[in-house]
């Protein structure tokens, strides 16, 4: 990843979102990269983060999801977020999708993912079936010992952290894609955001 994003986590604005909010927060992050990494047209400026009962909002408004979903506490995934950022920011998002753990999940996802950073340098949101936690992509390195991808975990619940402790404690750290659940499927929403 290349410039800055806020660490959105469970609970971090004062809605506790535990169980539920993990793809709202990723998305969040995702869009705060926005904010430091891309340049909007002239004449505009870019706007924060949408809160959670925005995302919700957009997604009614958008007839993704009926009107009582405004106010709940139902989870979105990468399908979600990429009609949000798009409705928010104007800018569309590619979906991958990995039938798999194994060798497409370390061909096709980290293959994907490698490019992504090279040409657009953002955040993404990984997600899947088993393993249905959202988790935030900020890179990707392969080596002799493997890959890995650098996971930002929107699950952490409690009071700010610095950067040191978020990575001392794991919210923020390189994980091995072979430790990733290898019977999940996996989604990337991979935004299609020009570099500056």
């Amino acid at each position: 990843m290349s410039g800055d994003c806020l660490y959105f986590h469970y609970g971090c604005d004062g809605q506790d979102d535990r169980g539920w909010g993990c793809g709202y927060r990723t998305l969040q992050t995702m869009a705060s990269w926005l904010c430091s990494g891309w340049s909007p047209p002239k004449g505009t400026e870019c706007r924060p983060p949408p809160s959670l009962p925005e995302i919700q909002r957009a997604l009614v408004t958008m007839g993704d999801k009926p009107d009582s979903f405004s106010g709940s506490r139902e989870w979105i995934g990468t399908f979600e977020a990429s009609l949000v950022l798009d409705y928010f920011y104007d800018f569309p998002c590619k979906m991958v999708h990995v039938r798999g753990g194994g060798v497409e999940l370390e061909q096709v996802a980290v293959e994907e993912l490698h490019r992504h950073f090279q040409r657009h340098g953002c955040p993404v949101m990984m997600g899947g079936d088993r393993d249905n936690s959202s988790k935030g992509i900020l890179g990707v390195c392969t080596g002799d010992g493997g890959s890995y991808l650098l996971v930002m975990d929107p699950h952490y619940y409690g009071s700010p952290m610095g950067r040191i402790a978020l990575q001392d404690k794991g919210w923020v750290a390189w994980k091995q894609v072979s430790s990733l659940d290898q019977s999940s499927f996996y989604n990337l929403c991979l935004p299609q955001i020009p570099r500056k």
